[in-house]
């Protein structure tokens, strides 16, 4: 997807009108070895929006270097773009991991630590007072009213949404958080009480440091048509969780939702995608440019990537 526009614009609140939003530091906290979380604050964000769902996930734009300002795009009826002979801002997609509205309003981020990339790199050296922008958010969890139990399954990007998923709604069906870090020490709980309806499955491995371990893990697990099963993983790991809950255990298509986060070697990736040709990519576009059901299209194109060895 081009980082000067998107489809993704959120529904907020009445009399809200969708813009970008300025963001400013006002505070850093070191969660662990592998993730820091931001704070964000500011006059800009007295209206921000939120959906009210767990995984709701924004984009974060950056500056070019951390202490000067951020380019501001603009929101159209495609989402946003950015002036006439204005560079886009590079830009990352991030999960709101906590809203805070009033007269002190805030959100947070956290941000997974790790060697390389543009929101990595800014989130270990942020200070107070930096600026980004954000757009508003949009949310993609949606739990069946059939489901009896809920299994939450993520790696370190993924973990934040999980987290907040389960903060939320933990409460109103027993929960299942399966996660996978990179090591000891890198595990993460919900900021919750103990024994608030969640048992937490933790492996070690994946997160581009090995072979995941996620969907040998979830496999082994009960999985029926009362459980819903929330995913975001790594991209290859996560087409695994899909084959595994919608054709070994058959789950309808509304008890499942299955992202993908992000890209192990994303440019070997890439590369490998170009290298399939235009005709490749033509395919894949027009299967989603079609009106059928949208699971299937979703079938055919992972087809096509097994295929092509992605």
């Amino acid at each position: 997807m081009s980082p000067t526009s998107t489809t993704d614009t959120a529904g907020p609140a009445t009399g809200y009108r969708p813009r970008i939003h300025r963001a400013v530091v006002t505070g850093v906290r070191r969660l662990g070895p592998g993730m820091v979380r931001v704070g964000f604050g500011g006059d800009d964000l007295a209206d921000y929006p939120t959906t009210g769902i767990g995984d709701e996930y924004v984009r974060v734009f950056f500056p070019d270097t951390p202490d000067e300002p951020v380019r501001m795009p603009f929101v159209n009826d495609n989402g946003w773009d950015f002036p006439d002979g204005v560079e886009p801002s590079e830009m990352r997609t991030y999960t709101i991991r906590g809203h805070r509205p009033g007269t002190d309003p805030r959100i947070e981020i956290d941000f997974v630590l790790h060697d390389g990339g543009i929101a990595a790199a800014w989130a270990e050296q942020a200070q107070a007072g930096q600026v980004v922008a954000v757009n508003p958010p949009r949310g993609l969890y949606e739990r069946p009213a059939g489901a009896r139990r809920q299994i939450v399954v993520a790696d370190e990007p993924g973990l934040p949404a999980a987290l907040r998923i389960a903060e939320l709604t933990a409460g109103e069906v027993p929960t299942v958080l399966l996660a996978e870090v990179r090591g000891a020490g890198f595990e993460l709980t919900a900021d919750l009480p103990d024994g608030t309806g969640i048992e937490y499955v933790w492996l070690r491995g994946g997160n581009g440091h090995g072979p995941s371990g996620l969907a040998g893990a979830l496999r082994r697990l009960a999985l029926d048509d009362t459980t819903y099963v929330w995913a975001a993983t790594e991209g290859r790991i996560n087409r695994e969780i899909r084959r595994l809950v919608r054709h070994e255990r058959g789950l309808p298509a509304g008890f499942y939702k299955c992202v993908a986060y992000w890209t192990d070697r994303a440019e070997e990736w890439t590369a490998r995608f170009d290298a399939q040709g235009t005709d490749f990519r033509a395919r894949v576009e027009a299967v989603y440019a079609g009106d059928g059901d949208l699971e299937d299209m979703i079938d055919e194109v992972q087809r096509m990537y097994d295929a092509a060895g992605l």
